[in-house]
C-alpha cells in the first residue's frame, strides 16, 4: 500500500498566494524553514529545472553534486507529480524569467 503525500496546511498556502512580493515570500520561508530545508529545497528545484531541460540524471547529479537517488525523486515527480511543475514552469515563462532550459521565454 502506498503512502498518501500529506497536503500543505491550506491557510500557508493562501498566505503564500496572497503574498505579492518576493521579500515577503523569501522572509515568511526563511522564517519557516531550517538552513538544511532551504537547501534542499534549491538543490531540488535545481534538480528539476536540469532534469526538465533534458539533461540525464548522471549529468544533473555531476553538476548539483548530489545523490543519484536525490535526482531520480526530482524525475519521478516530474513524471508522476501533481503536475505543479508544469504550473510552475509556465509561470517562469509568464514571468519573463530563464526557464528550465536556462532560455529566456
Amino acid at each position: 500500500m502506498s503512502r498518501a503525500e500529506p497536503d500543505l496546511p491550506a491557510d500557508l498556502v493562501a498566505v503564500l498566494a496572497h503574498l505579492e512580493q518576493p521579500a515577503a515570500i523569501q522572509a515568511l520561508l526563511g522564517d519557516l524553514l531550517t538552513p538544511a530545508e532551504t537547501e534542499a529545497l534549491t538543490e531540488r528545484w535545481a534538480i528539476v529545472k536540469r532534469l526538465r531541460a533534458g539533461e540525464s540524471q548522471r549529468a544533473v547529479r555531476d553538476a548539483v553534486g548530489c545523490s543519484i537517488t536525490t535526482v531520480g525523486r526530482g524525475s519521478r515527480q516530474l513524471q508522476y507529480g501533481r503536475g505543479g511543475f508544469v504550473q510552475a514552469f509556465a509561470a517562469l515563462q509568464a514571468l519573463g524569467l530563464p526557464g528550465p532550459a536556462g532560455e529566456a521565454p
